[in-house]
């Protein structure tokens, strides 16, 4: 066999490659074992038809384009590993020039990985803001906490920010109920937003028993959108009431017998919970540095695939929060073209990010055992809320472990890379890494001993 490769561009490539008949020969022969178990020919037993039987029956053409088909994928993996190319997709194969007992010859045009030069990248350097914990973020969250106890109370006035009111709610479009727009004996907190546009103006001053008419869109169905009349009927009106914020109520809410150790509580998770988001930022940050010290060639085929992936994904979000695209780009103050701008520089970034890791993880000799990868598995299957067992067993049936393996080796090689670089805050302080997993992704040290439950009772299945 001999290969020639013609650089289409820097991330795509040519390979001609020419396949002497005489290499033909094995799978010639398995083809014609196959067609002969095929076909009943008089006189011979299945499969033990003669060639030259086969040849005037069903056509040597037959049995040449099965053996055609079988050499191909076997030699174009040849010619991509003798000349070092990393295929990123299918190859587009066109068998070029083939005559019986002749030299069979097809070129394949497939997106390879760029070829770049790996910069510096131990003791990079990388700032992330500070942390902030405001006595008001811990005072919200132990009144979202009393608010969890309280307990709803009828009221002879009308609702107001903060009530709790029963609604009757009809949808209607020139004058028709729309299908699915109509809604009976729903709880709603008045104020609490995000439902339907108008209709916290609407409730409050509304008294039990009274009927009000409001202009506004739907958020969900075929409809998502349209400009409907809405008719809300509150059929109650509730306060709520709050325990009191004593020492009895943190030994109901909580495993603390005092206000004072409750609240301490609450300010170490929250400050945990900021402690993980600096370390994620400080992970990206990192990394984002280091994209700055390269240039690498995209393909375009590639950055599409990941632009349109992202793209329906965020359309899917939106439609389950019950928003349209003009709504969602409205209320983060983004035209359409920022928009679709911002999402092509995050995917460049991310498919660049890929590439740098692949590098860093081949050129650390960066490996996957069976431990990385029943963790992987687990935490994978959590993050979805899946099995930890029936997750592991779809991604073997659907031959997915290799993605696994992949995602594993990156976040090995982004672990080597944000161990090594020197990050600190806004005020010059040095950020603690040790949350970050051997996978890349950031971890909770609380969670960890359960995570590794579970692991073990994977590995043992």
């Amino acid at each position: 066999m001999k290969s020639a490769v013609e650089n289409l561009s820097p991330t795509r490539a040519k390979l001609t490659i020419e396949v002497p008949f005489e290499e033909l020969k094995p799978s010639l022969d398995k083809a014609y074992k196959k067609v002969a178990q095929q076909i009943n020919v008089p006189g011979f037993r299945r499969g033990k038809v003669p060639p030259a039987v086969i040849d005037r029956q069903v056509g040597r053409g037959v049995v040449l384009d099965e053996a055609i088909n079988e050499v191909v994928p076997q030699k174009y993996a040849e010619a991509m590993q003798e000349n070092q190319l990393e295929p990123l997709a299918q190859p587009e194969i066109e068998v070029t020039r083939f005559e019986d007992n002749e030299t069979l010859e097809f070129t394949a045009e497939v997106d390879v990985k760029p070829d770049f030069e790996l910069p510096a990248y131990d003791a990079i350097e990388a700032q992330v803001e500070d942390i902030e914990l405001s006595d008001a973020e811990v005072e919200e969250q132990v009144q979202a906490l009393r608010e969890r106890f309280g307990t709803l109370a009828d009221v002879e006035r009308a609702a107001a920010d903060g009530d709790f009111v029963t609604i009757d709610l009809t949808a209607a479009k020139d004058g028709d109920t729309v299908e699915g727009g109509e809604v009976s004996g729903m709880s709603y907190k008045v104020g609490r937003g995000g439902m339907l546009e108008g209709l916290d103006e609407s409730l409050v001053g509304m008294s039990a028993g009274e009927e009000k008419t409001f202009a506004s869109e739907l958020v969900g169905g075929d409809l998502v959108g349209e400009a409907v009349d809405v008719t809300v009927k509150v059929t109650a009106v509730q306060e709520q009431e709050l325990p009191e914020l004593d020492d009895e109520f943190a030994q109901l809410a909580s495993e603390f017998d005092t206000v004072e150790e409750l609240t301490a509580d609450v300010k170490e998770r929250l400050g945990r919970g900021k402690r993980l988001e600096q370390a994620a930022a400080a992970r990206d940050a990192v990394l984002e540095a280091l994209l700055e010290k390269v240039s690498i060639p995209l393909p375009e085929t590639m950055v599409t695939d990941e632009l349109n992936a992202r793209r329906e994904n965020v359309e899917q979000q939106l439609v389950y929060a019950g928003l349209t695209m003009e709504k969602y780009l409205e209320d983060e103050g983004q035209t359409t073209e920022e928009f679709e701008a911002d999402l092509d520089r995050r995917v460049r970034d991310a498919v660049a990010a890929q590439f740098i890791l692949d590098a860093i993880a081949k050129k650390e000799e960066i490996g996957v055992d069976q431990q990385d990868l029943s963790s992987h598995l687990v935490r994978r299957a959590q993050q979805s809320g899946q099995d930890p067992q029936e997750f592991a067993n779809h991604m073997f049936e659907h031959n997915h472990i290799p993605d696994m393996v992949q995602e594993i080796l990156r976040g090995k090689a982004l672990a080597t890379l944000v161990e090594s670089a020197v990050v600190k805050d806004a005020s010059g302080n040095v950020v603690e890494l040790a949350n970050l997993r051997p996978d890349g992704t950031i971890g909770d040290p609380a969670d960890a001993e359960a995570t590794d439950g579970d692991t073990e009772s994977a590995e043992q299945d």
